[in-house]
Formats: C-alpha cells, structure tokens, sequence
C-alpha cells in the first residue's frame, strides 16, 4: 500500500491519464479519488461513472449529453458526465464495459479535448483529465475485437495495478485495525485477538478490501468481548483454505466436530433454538449463525 501511495504522490501533480487495472474490490476509485485531491483540478469536481451499470442505449448521453429534441422523451438540454467534469476529474470504472461506438467517441474527447452531443453539430471544448479502471483484462479484450487498441494506449500513458489483498497479507492487521476505527460508532473495541489476527491475515480475501470491511463491520455487530474473537467471524473464515496451513485434516475434523456438537445439542433441545443455545453456552444469533455456515438445516 506505500507502494500505492508512492504511485500516487507522482501522478497526481501531472494530467496524465492513469489507467488502474485490479480485481474487484482493491479500491480503485478510491485511488482515483486521492489522484483527484492531490492535483492541481482538486477544487474542480470528480465525476465518477459505473460504465458497467448503464444500459448500452444510455451509455453516449449520459457521458456525451444531449441537445433538445435529440430523441424522445429529449424535452430540454442536458449536459453529460464528460461535460460535467470540465475543469476536474472524470473517473470511468469498468471502462471495459463500453460498446465500441462509445469507445470510439471517447477516444476523440481524448485526441481532441473536445466532444459533440447526441444531436448536436457544435464541438464543445472540455478541460478534463480521465482516470480509469478495469478489473478486465484488456489486451485480451482487444483480441477479441471487443476493446479499441487505440484507445487502450490512450488510457495507459501511466498504468497501476492494484494487488489483490492476498497478495499483500502483510498489510491486513494495519487494514483491519483501520476499519475498526472507522467503525466505532457501532462499538468501540480495543483490538484483536492473536488468533482472530491470524485467521484475517490467512484468507485470501476473494472480495479484496471491500470484504474485509464488511467482515470487520459485521463482527463488530456479532462482538461479545473486549477484543474481536474468532467466534464473532464469519464460519467461512475459520474453515477458509487459505489458513490450512496446520493441514487440511485439521480444519476438515474441526468442522466435522462444531457439525456433532451443534447437531447434538438441537436434537438434545428438541430444534428449540433458544434452549440449544443455552446448553451450549452461547447466543441464539450465534447458534443459527454457525448452523447455517455449517450448512445444519434448523427445525
């Protein structure tokens, strides 16, 4: 993550266009957003755009606008994200998700810092710098002639790959105790225990840095004790291959056990819930939460 941060002290003066490639959920746009702060656009607006999440037909006036009377339903004048972002920062995530007319287009805003309407004759000169993001692989979308070569070498003059949290296990402790700052107004703890360290820093994360928030978030609301403790992770944590490295026997019988013990105790309570958990010495919510991890059918 320095590295990261040392990536983006020297973009961000210039106005060079970043291309930030990763998996989902490595924080790209929070990348963007810092590119943005730190430049000389900072007091001009960051416009961020989903490409991926606007339906094809919609994609060139919601970037481009469009002039009155351009289509149906077209009663006034609206100016696009691209238009919109004059001055500042456009961010496009998922920008392998555009149609290659869009791409086309885009590639001329880029070429000619200027672009037209849906509808319009008149080019209007835009002042804005692009950074954009993929989790898509690129290249490989250009041999399928899915991508614009040209544009792709438009949009990588400065590249950065965000690593996924796996492959940066070291920084998970410094991001978990992050979260847990951040989420203290739903409760305040002092920290992690040894082992519930270990469990975090042992997954691979296949959901990156946003997953690890929601876990951090949603033990804080299973919290029982001063400090995060295994029991308040999500099941699928404990019984993650990723942290098998005491070997795959031990985890396969661990989870077999928790299965005997919490099967017992139901047939025990006859499928009462409550009393179940009573012998067992922990919460309802608990028990019904590692009965369904475990994949246990509750009466």
């Amino acid at each position: 993550m320095q590295e990261v941060r040392r990536f983006i002290a020297r973009v961000a003066p210039t106005d060079a266009t970043v291309l930030i490639l990763g998996p989902s959920g490595t924080c790209k746009e929070l990348v963007s957003r810092a590119i943005h702060q730190n430049s000389r656009r900072a007091n001009d607006r960051f416009v961020a755009v989903n490409c991926g999440a606007i339906v094809d037909t919609l994609v060139e006036s919601e970037l481009f606008g469009y002039e009155k009377g351009a289509f149906t339903g077209a009663a006034e004048m609206r100016r696009g994200k691209i238009e919109v972002a004059d001055g500042g920062t456009l961010f496009l995530d998922e920008v392998g998700e555009l149609t290659m007319p869009t791409q086309a287009s885009l590639l001329c805003v880029l070429q000619e810092r200027e672009l037209n309407r849906v509808g319009g004759t008149r080019r209007i000169p835009v002042d804005v710098r692009v950074v954009a993001a993929t989790n898509r692989n690129l290249e490989e979308r250009i041999r399928e002639g899915r991508f614009r070569a040209d544009l792709y070498f438009r949009l990588k003059v400065v590249q950065l790959r965000m690593p996924s949290l796996a492959e940066c296990r070291e920084d998970i402790p410094t991001l978990a105790s992050h979260f847990l700052q951040n989420l203290r107004y739903v409760r305040a703890v002092s920290g992690f225990s040894s082992e519930a360290r270990r469990i975090l820093t042992a997954h691979d994360w296949p959901g990156n840095i946003r997953e690890l928030e929601h876990t951090i978030h949603g033990a804080l609301v299973l919290w029982s004790s001063e400090v995060i403790l295994p029991e308040d992770l999500p099941e699928s944590l404990l019984t993650s291959k990723a942290q098998q490295s005491a070997g795959d026997s031990y985890y396969d019988q661990l989870g077999a056990l928790k299965r005997s013990i919490v099967e017992r105790a139901l047939l025990n309570a006859s499928g009462n819930h409550a009393e179940a958990a009573r012998s067992l010495d922990v919460s309802t919510s608990y028990l019904c939460r590692l009965a369904r991890n475990l994949k246990i059918p509750m009466p």
